[in-house]
């Protein structure tokens, strides 16, 4: 039922039977419960979890979008508007690909960029509203997020599995070897020598009348303690990407749950995810709703709302911000 689903390694170039249908979007768009029938929907959710015997939430970025994780506009521009000056990018993405001439102002992007998407709390608490509706419940999470949120907010580490990374851990950039590293101590310290404080509740404050500076000290940029290459971030932008032994321990986490549960009443929910990457969480939850008559899908999202014409009776949508949604359930 779920092989393609969970062997990450393959996700979004193999699918199960009827996925390339799925895939291609031949009459995909199903019916979507716009803003006057949210009331309906928001009642029909409330069912529909209260039925399930498990659920398995499928998050993408639109989730920590609605925590207060804005990669552009104002918090863009409130930590990077040096980097933006300089450079002329003008959000966090373009910012993690841009090509810096060393690795002393990679890092000096980088420790920023991680630390106020890792170690900063989120600015609402959508993450842990959405744990007090399932921690009584068999549950289990999939995300392409690598903010951590999940874990911080107190969802069980064996009930994780975030396929692309996080930014809390880092790797050989080559890599030589499959391990990966913590980085806060060393991140905390380079934002330090950039000339931020940390305030309350874990806010990144710059120095009152003073510009960040954009490096860091030579001696903070992170090596390879076996081959002596520069690190990098461990996260999934090319085929350097490590998946290390934590990773497939949650991979294989996640196959059992969805063994444990198959044919049974089970909600595939997904919260803000689009059409970026998916065949990690979207078209896995279609095809495995699709085989098994007592799934019902569930597609949360601001903007990308729909599902497969094969699901539609068995398809909830709600085209919202998720944490409005969330404190009405």
């Amino acid at each position: 039922m779920c092989g393609a689903a969970t062997d990450a390694g393959k996700m979004g170039r193999k699918t199960l039977h009827g996925g390339e249908h799925l895939r291609k979007g031949e009459g995909n768009k199903g019916t979507v419960q716009q803003d006057n029938d949210r009331e309906i929907g928001i009642r029909r959710l409330r069912a529909v979890l209260k039925d399930a015997k498990a659920v398995v939430i499928g998050a993408g970025a639109g989730l920590s979008t609605s925590a207060g994780y804005a990669y552009s506009g104002a918090r863009f521009q409130k930590y990077f508007r040096d980097f933006s000056e300089k450079y002329g990018f003008s959000d966090m993405y373009a910012g993690g690909f841009y090509p810096y001439p060393t690795l002393t102002e990679f890092w000096a992007y980088w420790s920023r960029n991680i630390y106020i998407n890792r170690y900063m709390p989120p600015p609402k608490p959508v993450y842990n509203k959405l744990l007090a509706l399932v921690k009584d419940r068999e549950y289990f999470v999939i995300t392409t997020n690598v903010d951590h949120c999940f874990q911080r907010a107190g969802f069980l580490k064996q009930r994780l599995f975030y396929t692309q990374g996080d930014y809390g851990l880092l790797q050989c950039r080559k890599p030589c070897h499959l391990a990966t590293y913590d980085n806060e101590e060393i991140v905390r310290r380079m934002v330090a020598a950039q000339g931020y404080t940390v305030g309350e509740e874990g806010a990144l404050l710059p120095l009152a009348g003073a510009s960040p500076k954009m490096a860091v000290p030579e001696e903070f940029v992170p090596y390879c303690p076996r081959c002596g290459e520069p690190m990098t971030t461990n996260l999934r932008v090319d085929d350097t990407f490590v998946e290390d032994e934590g990773w497939h321990n949650a991979a294989g986490w996640y196959r059992e749950f969805l063994r444990r549960h198959q044919g049974t009443k089970i909600v595939f929910w997904e919260l803000g995810v689009g059409f970026n990457t998916p065949g990690i969480v979207k078209i896995p939850f279609w095809e495995m709703t699709v085989q098994n008559k007592n799934a019902v899908y569930v597609c949360l999202n601001y903007g990308e709302v729909e599902a497969p014409k094969e699901i539609a009776a068995r398809s909830l949508c709600l085209n919202s911000d998720i944490g409005e949604i969330l404190n009405q359930l």
